[in-house]
């Protein structure tokens, strides 16, 4: 191996990037397989109570629940808009 040939930049090649791309969407929905049915409509009610005060978009909030042998913990991130 040549000095040169270590500095080249490697080009991943189509397949690489569509194997990547296959196992974060995979991983998303085991995810979201093991989450409570409520979840979503849960975000969707959090949502609308918070742009009664503030202008936000659905993607601005997170739910996540987080579960262990003897409690589960409901995590709410809310990105809000900067103050004008």
């Amino acid at each position: 191996m040549s000095l040169i040939d270590y500095f080249k930049a490697r080009k991943k090649t189509t397949a690489s990037v569509a194997k990547e791309r296959l196992q974060i969407i995979v991983s998303h929905e085991r995810t979201q397989r093991n989450q409570p049915d409520y979840l979503p409509d849960l975000q969707r009610d959090l949502v609308a109570v918070i742009r009664k005060y503030i202008p936000i978009s659905d993607d601005m909030v997170q739910v996540s629940l987080d579960k262990t042998d003897d409690h589960s913990v409901l995590e709410l991130n809310i990105t809000l808009p900067e103050a004008s």
